[in-house]
């Protein structure tokens, strides 16, 4: 008997055990549809863009970027509603009680697909930003120069003033917001040894055997966008009333 115990105990420190392997187990999921990789990626390279092309006054430039933008807010918002599970507000917002057990280490992220409770802020807040940066700039601008918003007609020259003066500076916050997302991405990647960009950009990624991928986005998405797509182009027409 004592000879059993002992391959029984060299056999277990040479081979691992099967709780513990079915534990270790992961595969390749979808875990990010392709609107929410467009919307992301989109938004990178539109809010320096538009930065820089207003520190320069290319103004025709800036006001043609400022509504591809609020295309992609709207297809992000509509999608936050009726697109697949990781896209959906539902699944990743929610209450203070999820942020702070995820702040105290009760979350395995490979157990999870989609954003973190934490990151779910993060979203909230840089869309909120960016959707009232947007918001402020159709309305802004000073007709005597040609670099109006068009919404300006709709509100007075003191509003629209006071719009203005609230775009140039509100953007500071956007790109804080943005510099404190890539912060926390590259504090991932370098403390938590953990890719946040990799699933973003090819929309798989290692997870759990445990877990299941997303399904891939059907003809809602092209719906989503093109309603998207329309919003933007009314505004651009200066929102007249829909007959």
């Amino acid at each position: 008997m004592a000879r059993a115990r002992t391959a029984t105990t060299i056999s277990a420190s040479t081979t691992i055990d099967p709780r513990w392997a079915a534990v270790m187990a992961t595969h390749k999921v979808r875990i990010w549809d392709w609107p929410v990789r467009l919307t992301h990626w989109g938004f990178a390279l539109l809010v320096p863009a538009m930065y820089l092309t207003a520190e320069n006054s290319l103004w025709g430039w800036h006001t043609r970027l400022g509504h591809v933008l609020l295309a992609l807010l709207a297809f992000r918002v509509i999608w936050g509603f009726v697109g697949t599970r990781t896209a959906r507000f539902a699944d990743f917002v929610k209450g203070p009680a999820r942020v702070i057990d995820y702040l105290r280490g009760r979350y395995d992220a490979d157990r999870h697909i989609g954003h973190s409770p934490l990151a779910a802020l993060s979203v909230l807040a840089l869309l909120g930003a960016m959707a009232a940066q947007v918001a402020m700039g159709l309305f802004a601008g000073d007709p005597y120069d040609g670099a109006t918003g068009p919404l300006n007609p709709l509100v007075g020259v003191a509003t629209a003033d006071r719009l203005t003066d609230w775009h140039e500076t509100f953007v500071y916050v956007v790109l804080g917001l943005a510099a404190l997302h890539i912060s926390a991405i590259a504090y991932y990647a370098a403390v938590k040894r953990r890719n946040l960009v990799t699933p973003m950009v090819t929309g798989t990624g290692e997870k759990a055997d445990s877990v299941d991928g997303i399904a891939r986005p059907g003809l809602t998405a092209f719906v989503a966008l093109a309603v998207a797509v329309g919003v933007a182009v009314w505004v651009w027409l200066g929102a007249p009333p829909l007959e």
